[in-house]
């Protein structure tokens, strides 16, 4: 039999936390402010395509190349303005900067109405929390997270929304995955439905339970 859970892992963006507004509407609306008419519909379209080429040349926030947070945002907000036709040197870092510090701010983030409860309960437990710096879905997020926690993998949860990164990921290596499905979208059907959240409200039962 497993011992008891010892450790939550989380992840945080769309689990604990979401952004106000689109990252179209916010770059739109900085956009603005420096006299330029962009579509919101066209810079969220620029900022995935430029996400996906920058994290493909320097991969987990260029962290190997040694590049630190805000050179990897800063740079990929440049890029998605660069292909929106945007080609003032100047113009183009006072974007980026200004937008990198906008979203490091808490008044662009809302905490979900049921992360604070939760957290609350795990912490009234005895639960730890933790992350760590590696981008998923690498297993060197879940690794390092292993080792500080310095318990077996059968004694860690963790919780996210991104079936692959989070779910499959976390199960691969022995930890408590648990799938959260705001919307209620019930697709992957290889997860049970004991694996599944609509809520965090539900994760307090599962970890009373202490099943899989």
């Amino acid at each position: 039999m497993r011992g008891p859970v010892r450790w939550v892992l989380w992840d945080v963006k769309d689990t604990l936390l979401k952004v106000r507004r689109s990252v179209g509407e916010q770059y739109c609306s900085e956009a603005e402010r420096a006299g330029l008419k962009l579509p919101a519909a066209q810079l969220e379209t620029a900022f995935r395509q430029a996400y996906r080429q920058l994290s493909r040349i320097f991969p987990n926030y260029g962290r190997a190349q040694g590049m630190n947070s805000q050179e990897w945002w800063t740079g990929l907000v440049r890029d998605t303005f660069a292909q929106c036709g945007v080609d003032d040197p100047a113009l183009l870092d006072r974007l980026a900067n200004n937008l990198y510090h906008n979203f490091s701010g808490p008044e662009n983030w809302e905490v979900f109405p049921d992360s604070n409860k939760t957290l609350k309960f795990c912490t009234a437990l005895g639960l730890k929390q933790e992350e760590a710096g590696v981008a998923k879905p690498d297993p060197g997020i879940f690794n390092q997270a292993l080792v500080r926690c310095g318990v077996p993998a059968s004694s860690v949860v963790h919780v996210g929304d991104h079936y692959v990164n989070d779910y499959l990921t976390s199960r691969s290596l022995g930890i408590r995955g648990y799938l959260l499905d705001r919307q209620d979208h019930q697709g992957h059907p290889d997860v049970p439905p004991q694996h599944r959240l609509q809520s965090l409200d539900e994760l307090p039962a599962q970890l009373k339970q202490d099943v899989d």
